[in-house]
């Protein structure tokens, strides 16, 4: 029996709350795939910088599989208050003001969390020749528990890059997040058996710095990652009262301060016909500029609404109902919620930067600096609903067929 080190880590330390990032949508399809190997024991770990631990296998399962609903939601449920609060400000009358997601800074029973992780853990099993170690989700990889030490016991580890953002922008980043992102990818070039990149522009990024650090990596693999069968089967249906849509985080990189200009020109021009926006997504790093925009600028009061966080059944039917899904990103490793607009028929408005060219086939792309662009093709797509062109989707088949050969494992169903 092959026996897998999978990195639970960042899912364990996430379960309440109320809606998955990118990466964590990777880690649970991860988990899902995993669990589902023959011939594979699987071992749920969690890795700091201080120490690696082995954490009880079916409270794990139990765990992810009851995040993994909650974050999926039911398709044909009832929409939650949020949902249905996000869908009234968008139709029908105007409110007064914006709606605005209200988001707490602390992750709700935390302290919990953290002592019944304590409680569940297990003694790490001896590490052994043979042994594979996964981490899709930016683990300490460079601590004194990390690839290192695997690679001393003959531990082969895999593990994904999403993205270079911290070292090529790190402008957009948290103060310090730059070094530490650099020595987390020098960890994986030098100590892992091989490395998962989630698009070519991710992989092209990886081999660029490899030569720059002067490393010699180690087989690199690009493949885009799958979306989640709510958003598998086309289903668009714009609703009468035109509204667009934007998902991610509220943070600088994604440009949003630039796409509330544009609106704002839009309501100023426009006036009562104006297109509503609804931004989803939880409050990230240097906000502040698109806080300021949505609190305080009159022209997008009650037209740009905010919701921190709804579940993907949730974010289905709103892309859907949309005349287009924006991605106006200043850079990107991947963009799941642009894929997921296109695999729905959903028409999208992307920024053209290489990972949109490469995987948003059919998205029209305008220059994330160019206002007058943005404003026009947001116009003409609310002007008569046009059916995004057709879109094969990357699967997760696929993506694991290929991780299976690097890694050495058997691709399961």
């Amino acid at each position: 029996m092959t026996r897998v080190l999978f990195e639970v880590g960042r899912l364990i330390g996430r379960r309440d709350r109320g809606a998955p990032t990118g990466v964590d949508r990777v880690c649970l399809a991860y988990d899902r795939w995993l669990r589902g190997l023959q011939g594979v024991t699987l071992v749920p770990v969690h890795t700091t910088r201080r120490r690696m631990t082995a954490l009880e296998p079916r409270w794990v399962a139990e765990s992810l599989d009851e995040v993994a609903r909650r974050w999926s939601g039911e398709p044909m449920a009832a929409p939650s208050a949020e949902e249905a609060r996000l869908r009234r400000a968008l139709t029908g009358a105007r409110p007064v003001r914006s709606l605005m997601g209200r988001q707490e800074d602390a992750e709700p029973g935390q302290g919990r969390r953290t002592v019944e992780r304590l409680l569940r853990t297990r003694p790490l099993p001896e590490l052994r020749k043979g042994d594979r170690y996964i981490d899709v989700g930016h683990a300490p990889l460079d601590g004194p528990y990390g690839l290192a030490r695997l690679r001393s016991h003959g531990v082969k580890s895999f593990v994904m890059i999403h993205d270079l953002i911290p070292v090529s922008h790190p402008e957009y980043c948290r103060p310090g997040e730059g070094p530490r992102h650099r020595s987390r990818v020098r960890a994986a070039l030098v100590d892992a058996a091989g490395v998962i990149a989630n698009s070519a522009t991710t992989a092209g990024a990886l081999e660029r710095f490899a030569e720059q650090e002067r490393l010699t990596p180690p087989p690199i693999v690009a493949t885009p990652l799958g979306l989640e069968p709510v958003f598998a089967a086309r289903r668009w249906s714009p609703d009468v009262d035109p509204y667009l849509v934007c998902i991610g985080t509220l943070e600088a990189r994604k440009n949003l301060a630039f796409l509330l200009t544009v609106w704002r020109r839009l309501a100023e021009r426009l006036g009562p016909v104006a297109p509503r926006l609804a931004l989803i997504g939880r409050h990230g790093w240097e906000n502040e500029a698109i806080l300021d925009h949505l609190e305080r600028s009159p022209p997008l009061q009650g037209l740009v609404h905010h919701a921190a966080e709804l579940p993907d059944a949730a974010l289905a039917r709103l892309m859907a109902g949309a005349r287009s899904v924006l991605a106006p990103s200043a850079v990107e490793g991947f963009d799941l919620p642009a894929l997921e607009a296109l695999a729905l028929g959903v028409p999208v408005i992307a920024s053209d930067i290489p990972v949109h060219r490469e995987l948003a086939r059919g998205a029209r792309l305008v220059d994330p600096l160019d206002g007058p662009g943005w404003a026009a093709a947001i116009e003409a797509a609310c002007a008569g609903p046009v059916a995004g062109p057709s879109f094969a989707a990357p699967t997760w088949a696929e993506h694991f067929a290929l991780v299976a050969k690097l890694a050495g494992l058997p691709e399961g169903r």
